[in-house]
């Protein structure tokens, strides 16, 4: 039996041919690529620019606070705020805050989580609360926004900070969130009824959004970290052999520099705006200075490229011209007249209301002249013998008549 199914298979195999297979590029789209690899971290785009690392991580707590004040305005639930911080994170690790002004990424970046977590808000509502947000920082009367062209200017930059957004995660924005692992690591532990371990767990988990914490760790390891950090500042003992981190599948160093990560955070001094947005605009200055040299330098090596071209490519059309020349027979030149009747006539931009017009008319005319020709075939085209032989005894009468009067004229 052995020896008759290998026969088989090797005539098989000699009869039909393998096709070969196509190889196809795969797209995983898993809540992994939300963590970013350590090389990113390393040197983003904004420290590529010039800007240093205290800076940017000044102008991301900035802009964390502002999405988290005004989602609180605007009444969103604190999972659309805490999306919202994670896109803003993200974006900047891709993309350089010299660039892209950070305030106008945060209103973009609320605005898409709002949508995504479904509690979608207006963005007129976004820039009025972000106007109220700056005047109140600034010590400023209150006052209300005015709809102008600056505002118009606005809400279109704020529409493309959110489609760049979109662009650069990918649309990907799907986000765990640690919120309801802290409630059910807590259940698991039987301290879902300790109040002031839930609360406080949340509220380091809230504060961890403003770091990079999120880019680096999944959301099991951030909850962990946050019920660690919540027991130790307590003094509440938890399962200890084994511990009980592990049952989540989470190691203790992971769950270490996530809490030194938040605790760093508490030892910066307070940021101050008006100094970020100072450094970041001369920057800027800078940047639209060298991209201006660039593109000039660009144009006269093009100009330069063209230059060295040109000489080679005229004389090689000058050749052909004069061999052209040469074979073709002299013919005397056209006169005025000849120049004058052959000009091209301008052709003049019609509205399409005009060509409604003249094609109604120019129907009109043709209707009109079909009715003149059947009439005309009708007349012509008597049904009887009777009506010819009439038409011609009135012809013939018609012209004895014309004859008299002519004869009469004469005489």
């Amino acid at each position: 039996m052995t020896t008759t199914t290998v026969q088989n298979q090797t005539k098989s195999s000699t009869t039909t041919p393998v096709k070969p297979q196509k190889n196809y590029g795969k797209i995983v789209l898993t809540l992994h690529n939300c963590l970013l690899p350590e090389s990113t971290f390393k040197e983003t785009p904004s420290q590529s620019d010039g800007l240093d690392i205290e800076t940017e991580t000044d102008l991301r707590i900035l802009g964390c606070e502002m999405i988290q004040t005004a989602g609180i305005l605007l009444k969103l639930p604190q999972v659309a705020m805490a999306t919202g911080q994670m896109y803003l994170q993200r974006f900047y690790y891709s993309k350089s805050f010299v660039r892209y002004p950070m305030e106008t990424t945060a209103m973009g970046s609320i605005y898409l989580a709002s949508k995504v977590e479904e509690k979608p808000c207006r963005i007129r509502d976004v820039i009025n609360v972000f106007h109220h947000i700056k005047q109140v920082r600034a010590q400023k009367t209150i006052s209300p926004l005015i709809v102008d062209q600056n505002y118009i200017e606005l809400k279109n930059q704020v529409i493309k900070a959110e489609r760049r957004i979109l662009k650069e995660l990918g649309f990907c924005v799907h986000v765990k969130h640690p919120h309801k692992l802290i409630v059910v690591y807590l259940q698991l532990l039987q301290y879902e009824k300790n109040k002031q371990l839930m609360q406080m767990a949340w509220n380091y988990m809230n504060d961890a959004l403003r770091t990079d914490v999120f880019m680096r760790f999944p959301p099991e390891t951030i909850a962990c970290a946050c019920i660690y950090l919540t027991a130790r500042k307590i003094g509440l003992p938890l399962p200890n052999s084994p511990h009980w981190f592990l049952l989540f599948k989470v190691s203790e160093e992971d769950i270490r520099m996530v809490c030194s990560k938040i605790l760093e955070l508490y030892k910066r001094s307070k940021v101050n705006p008006e100094e970020l947005e100072s450094r970041v605009e001369s920057l800027r200055k800078i940047y639209q200075a060298n991209k201006h040299i660039q593109a000039q330098k660009d144009r006269e090596s093009k100009i330069e490229e063209k230059k060295t071209d040109s000489p080679t490519a005229s004389t090689s059309k000058d050749s052909k011209r004069d061999s052209k020349k040469d074979k073709s027979p002299k013919t005397p030149p056209l006169s005025s007249k000849y120049h004058s009747s052959h000009k091209k006539r301008e052709r003049r931009s019609r509205s399409p209301y005009d060509r409604k017009r003249e094609y109604s008319s120019s129907s009109k005319r043709h209707k009109s002249r079909s009715r003149d020709r059947e009439d005309r075939s009708r007349e012509r085209r008597p049904d009887d013998k009777r009506s010819r032989v009439s038409s011609r005894k009135y012809d013939d009468y018609d012209r004895s008549k014309t004859r008299d009067r002519d004869e009469k004229r004469k005489h």
